[in-house]
């Protein structure tokens, strides 16, 4: 009986170290894993199948840490292009090759982790063709005393500005603004809420929307959504406004033209203007 167990118990032992010498080890500024075969081993099956769930959740955890988003290129205040950057993310197909090879073999493997280019959708080609084609513009004024209002119109105007809109694309307000939160900087500001003026985080975006939707009043651009204040505003004639709210209203429009369009939006010394560019052969799409 005690031979037995004796016996048993150097049959875990080897085992368990025939386990942990088979080893993926990752190599990468970003990401330290060391992979061990048996954590991925079906044992209610065979220990030659793979636990895809758990491969699926590896390749998830590692891309996350190493993905990098491309940065498109803009347009300064100058009108110089500022080129864009290639980001990076997980070559899944390279990492899963480089694992089957580990899985199926009794050896430790150190592997240097497959990467490949993410591409920015905007490059400065496509920016140096779409800046040169005035489509729409429009022009509102506010006051710089009011300097939170002020501020908040500032912040907005800066999100919206370079952002580009591609055929049969939608742009929402909201999602290419973001959450106006005082961590992300925006200030209590006069607002308007069921026709009573009030003071809220984010007070005087409105207006950027506003004068937005009156430069996309044009040809080629379809108006989504779109919902006027409760009451009249100053800075735009009555039933030209656009009102918006992260958790109510937003502003919406699709781009029908045949090129992209360019956004170019700037608030200085009381002026927020908008103003809309595509390619000098932009076109109508026929729908």
């Amino acid at each position: 009986m005690k031979r037995t167990i004796l016996f048993l118990f150097l049959l875990l032992l080897l085992s368990t170290d025939v386990a942990f010498a088979n080893e993926l080890i990752i190599t990468d500024d970003n990401v330290n894993e060391t992979i061990i075969r048996e954590h991925f081993s079906l044992h209610y099956i065979d220990s030659g199948f793979i636990d895809q769930e758990k491969l699926r959740l590896l390749l998830n955890r590692i891309e996350e840490q190493v993905y990098e988003p491309g940065v498109n290129a803009t347009l300064d205040d100058s009108w110089t292009i500022v080129p864009e950057k290639k980001g990076e993310t997980l070559d899944r197909e390279g990492f899963l090759r480089f694992f089957y090879a580990f899985f199926y073999s009794d050896v430790t493997f150190e592997m240097k982790l497959p990467k490949k280019a993410v591409y920015p959708r905007v490059d400065s080609e496509l920016l140096s063709d779409i800046r040169t084609n005035e489509l729409g513009h429009y022009l509102t004024y506010y006051r710089t005393s009011n300097k939170e209002r002020a501020h908040n119109i500032q912040l907005a105007a800066d999100a919206i500005n370079n952002q580009v809109v591609f055929p049969g694309e939608s742009f929402s307000f909201n999602k290419a603004v973001g959450k106006r939160t005082k961590e992300r900087g925006y200030k209590r500001a006069p607002v308007i809420v069921r026709g009573e003026l009030s003071e809220d985080i984010g007070g005087g975006i409105c207006q950027v929307s506003s004068t937005l939707f009156n430069a996309v009043s044009i040809d080629g651009i379809k108006i989504v959504e779109r919902y006027s204040h409760s009451r009249n505003v100053p800075y735009v004639p009555p039933g030209k406004d656009a009102t918006v709210s992260w958790w109510g209203p937003d502003f919406v429009f699709k781009n029908e033209y045949s090129h992209p369009v360019l956004i170019r939006a700037k608030a200085l010394d009381g002026k927020m203007i908008v103003r809309i560019f595509s390619s000098d052969s932009v076109e109508v799409k026929n729908n």
